[in-house]
């Protein structure tokens, strides 16, 4: 019997949507086992291997959170390794939690704000972030660290989120990311119909 010819390969579908979305914003996403995630300054995120993803991590939800530091942080932010951002201590504690309100209020509209939460010890945060994670009201667990203290500046973090934000809808990657979130509640609706309650897609708002 003669071998068979492969020219085409599968790929999960929302890798396909958030890879070819990073790629819309210029930016190369590799793998590897010997970082979770990293940017260089120069166009190449690099992201972990599956087999260091807790159960309910996707790439997608990676690739969109590294997209929402680099909205946060502004465009000169990608001349600079990981965005200009120290990820080993809490010294941009106020640009990272400004970054899980940036995710989330992507995601709510398109009920996907479980379903892409990040991932961490930050989790819990974002967890507690109210229904508009842009509005000056607040959750009150949401203003505080893992650890009960308080964020650097709330202020801060709020006017980077909302700066991100603005950037989001209306900037360069304003196009990509709405069709991306767009593309993924689609693929969500219809492969929920398919999950067990323990789905991550059963995970839906809406």
């Amino acid at each position: 019997m003669p071998e068979r010819t492969i020219d085409a390969r599968y790929r999960d579908p929302l890798d396909e949507v958030w890879l070819a979305t990073a790629a819309r914003c210029g930016l190369r996403v590799v793998r590897s086992a010997e970082v979770f995630a990293s940017y260089d300054g120069a166009g190449t995120l690099t992201l972990s291997t599956p087999e260091h993803f807790d159960a309910d991590d996707s790439l997608a939800q990676f690739v969109l959170h590294e997209l929402c530091h680099a909205l946060v942080q502004g465009e000169a932010s990608l001349a600079l390794p990981d965005f200009g951002l120290d990820n080993r201590s809490e010294r941009d504690l106020s640009a990272e939690h400004a970054c899980h309100r940036l995710q989330a209020a992507l995601l709510a509209p398109h009920g996907l704000r479980r379903v892409l939460a990040p991932t961490t010890e930050h989790r819990a945060y974002y967890d507690a972030l109210p229904d508009d994670p842009l509005d000056d009201g607040d959750d009150a667990r949401a203003a505080t660290t893992t650890d009960g203290a308080p964020t650097a500046d709330a202020a801060e973090v709020l006017a980077a989120a909302r700066a991100g934000f603005e950037r989001a809808t209306r900037g360069p990657w304003a196009v990509p990311l709405r069709e991306a979130l767009v593309a993924t509640a689609a693929i969500v609706r219809v492969a929920r119909a398919f999950g067990d309650e323990r789905s991550l897609f059963r995970r839906t708002d809406g």
